[in-house]
């Protein structure tokens, strides 16, 4: 059975606390305020509120009290906490929309996608959204276009079984990455937003914009490296670990398995052949990135371009195609003092091989894919 908790991290939003606190209290009779060691205590602000209130004298940041607030709702019988800013931009009456949502996808974070008004919201809060977003599809393949946004519904037992290591502003990047490479749903439901004329924001341009970028540097680091995820399943009241043979034998299954599959590691040849050194590179980990595609093959194909038979099959028609015969004779002359030419041809070249290559590694890794599949069936 599910069961929601409505918590408000708190910082110094006394002006806003009580309005805010009320309009949840109309959705959920659970709701429990964590204050975040602000300047003064807000109990004052919030004085016969039906509310639970937990008060930390030091300041540590919106993930720590994310996390706290995880803890306080698992040994309260609470399966989902609801976060809702303090600062009064989010609207109680979206509430309902986010917890059916929830409800149809148990095991999902959901996201409440702010409805942003060009002419209402700061530039710096659309772009930030834009760029996250970006960052997020490269690093897991998956769309998430709000990545900054506080109202949210998290699964408590995702929150206390993810190895999370942000406890700040970053802490709300870093959870839905993680929760995709584990292989969570993130879902987004669009809600409306305010932004008082008198909005505090605790955003630090200088430190929390340092955090994301090294948050971010990380992340995307990690995702090209060709070593599998950590994958979770639900099984009883709590998450376990599943074990990477497990994964890779459900994957091979998956009815699309061979194609991307073969879409992988025709990217990879695709990437080693076409003659641009240095950018091939970021072509081929953000390409593989973006696209969810199975780094290990991309890489693995990738390498077999390596050397000179790719660069020099690319010159072969690059001449071919400047001059209407191959290049048969190799000497000082033609691959040293005519070195500008050959570079040109292994560039034209490379427009016609990498795309012919590519199409026929998809063809054989599908077919390979296909036979693996029907064999792994067979044996059930």
């Amino acid at each position: 059975m599910m069961n929601f908790a409505i918590v408000i991290p708190h910082y110094n939003h006394n002006g806003t606390l009580r309005q805010v606190a009320e309009g949840a209290l109309k959705k959920n009779a659970n709701v429990a305020i964590f204050d975040d060691g602000s300047t003064v205590s807000p109990e004052l602000q919030i004085s016969g509120l039906p509310v639970t209130f937990v008060r930390f004298e030091k300041n540590r940041g919106k993930g720590a009290i994310i996390l706290d607030a995880a803890r306080w709702a698992k040994e309260h019988g609470f399966t989902h906490i609801v976060t809702l800013d303090a600062d009064g931009q989010h609207r109680h009456q979206d509430y309902p929309a986010l917890v059916r949502l929830a409800r149809s996808c148990p095991h999902a974070i959901i996201i409440g996608k702010r409805k942003f008004d060009k002419t209402k919201v700061p530039f710096a809060s659309r772009f930030g959204r834009s760029f996250g977003g970006f960052w997020v599809h490269v690093q897991t393949g998956h769309s998430v276009t709000d990545i900054q946004s506080g109202y949210r519904i998290y699964p408590v037992d995702l929150l206390l079984t993810l190895p999370l290591w942000c406890r700040r502003y970053s802490f709300e990047v870093e959870v839905v990455v993680k929760a995709l490479w584990a292989g969570f749903e993130v879902r987004e439901k669009e809600i409306s937003v305010v932004y008082p004329k008198n909005r505090v924001s605790h955003f630090s341009k200088l430190k929390d914009n340092l955090r994301l970028t090294l948050l971010n540097t990380y992340l995307t680091i990690r995702s090209m490296l060709p070593i599998p995820h950590r994958q979770y399943v639900k099984k009883g009241t709590n998450l376990q670990k599943r074990g990477y043979w497990e994964v890779l034998i459900e994957n091979l299954k998956k009815p699309n398995s061979a194609a991307k599959n073969a879409v992988s590691a025709a990217w990879g040849i695709f990437c080693g052949s076409i003659a641009l050194p240095g950018i091939r590179q970021v072509m081929l980990f953000g390409g593989a990135g973006w696209f969810n595609l199975n780094r290990l093959l991309a890489i693995s194909f990738e390498k077999f371009c390596i050397g000179p038979i790719i660069p020099a099959l690319c010159i072969e028609v690059g001449f071919f195609l400047r001059h209407g015969h191959f290049l048969t004779e190799f000497n000082l002359t033609t691959l040293g003092r005519q070195f500008l030419s050959r570079v040109w041809e292994w560039v034209l070249g490379s427009l016609f091989v990498a795309p012919v290559l590519a199409a026929v590694t998809f063809l054989i890794v599908w077919s390979m894919g296909k036979l693996i599949t029907r064999g792994l069936y067979a044996k059930q």
